[in-house]
């Protein structure tokens, strides 16, 4: 009796790409079938999309009962399609990857290679010219710094959009129920055992990136207010600091007026001193803010996504599919 195959879930959060999906679901089945060893599933989480993506999603599902459409309600973003898509996988090893084409499915065995190895996440790292837009490129330099200093990402690893984990890591990341998800911070939160292997990355297949400056900040700030304390420990240190510089100007103003040596200080350095404490206490208590409002929209059980429809998607699994 011949031994049951391990199983990749590729999951794919699918936005406005029509143009480019079909190719990178072709290319990850030739690059499955090629291999031999591995049993497969295509889940491919339209994010709200008013393009023609969902149309060509369900065309395929139609042929190919390996690829399951999970199509979201709106736009919920690229970490809550992951989420979604999460739940359903039925896979040992989890592959993550764009829908723009960027990401080459030839070379996934690398990332499942180094997986079996003993690692529980392997992401790709790209050591060539970034072929993303500026501010894509700035965006993910920001977001490596913010998860080094913020969410303890090891200072040698890169977390990109191409990664595998072993399945017990999506598991315990799906225990997240709460809006604002950072994928990467859950599988952080979950181990360290990490490593990047490289890859290469290749233009776009056609379209723009779904990622402008807004949704940047967007992420950015889950970043912050989701998976750490530390911007609220700043505050208080910069608090702390301003306090001091303060009380040390104090003490030099009653000095100086008791020898008689105090001049007349002008308005714009009171006025500059001013506006920089000012400054200070505002960018803070919009931070505060946010956190309060993030708290907030959790309390009342926002969702995380919505699910309209599925196609290939089990019953049994908890969604209504067809």
């Amino acid at each position: 009796m011949s031994k049951a195959k391990r199983k990749i879930s590729f999951v794919i959060p699918c936005y406005y790409s029509e143009k480019t999906v079909a190719d990178v679901i072709n290319r990850i089945e030739e690059t499955v079938l090629k291999d031999g060893r591995y049993d497969y599933e295509i889940i491919c989480v339209n994010d709200g999309s008013t393009d023609g993506t969902y149309a060509v999603l369900r065309t395929l599902a139609e042929t190919q009962n390996k690829i399951k459409i999970i199509d979201l309600s709106r736009n919920f973003g690229q970490h809550a399609a992951l989420m979604a898509g999460f739940h359903y996988v039925t896979g040992d090893i989890i592959v993550c990857l764009d829908d723009d084409g960027q990401n080459p499915p030839e070379e996934m065995f690398k990332l499942i290679e180094k997986c079996e190895e003993g690692y529980d996440l392997v992401s790709a790292k790209y050591s060539e010219k970034d072929k993303r837009g500026i501010i894509r490129s700035i965006g993910s330099r920001i977001s490596f710094a913010m998860s080094r200093s913020l969410i303890d990402m090891p200072k040698d690893i890169e977390l990109n959009s191409y990664y595998c984990m072993k399945r017990f890591v999506v598991d315990e990341i799906i225990r997240y129920n709460n809006p604002y998800p950072l994928v990467h911070g859950l599988a952080l939160r979950v181990t360290k055992n990490m490593a990047n292997v490289e890859l290469r990355r290749d233009e776009r297949a056609g379209g723009q990136s779904g990622y402008n400056l807004k949704k940047l900040i967007g992420l950015w700030m889950n970043g912050f207010t989701a998976f750490s304390a530390k911007p609220l420990r700043i505050a208080s240190f910069l608090g702390i600091i301003t306090a001091l510089i303060g009380i040390l100007f104090a003490i030099i103003i009653v000095i100086r007026k008791l020898t008689n040596s105090i001049q007349s200080a002008g308005y714009a350095s009171t006025i500059a001193i001013i506006l920089t404490i000012s400054g200070i206490i505002m960018i803070f208590l919009g931070l505060l803010g946010e956190y309060i409002g993030r708290i907030y929209i959790s309390i009342n059980n926002a969702p995380q996504y919505v699910i309209r429809s599925t196609k290939n998607i089990e019953k049994e699994m908890g969604v209504g599919g067809e």
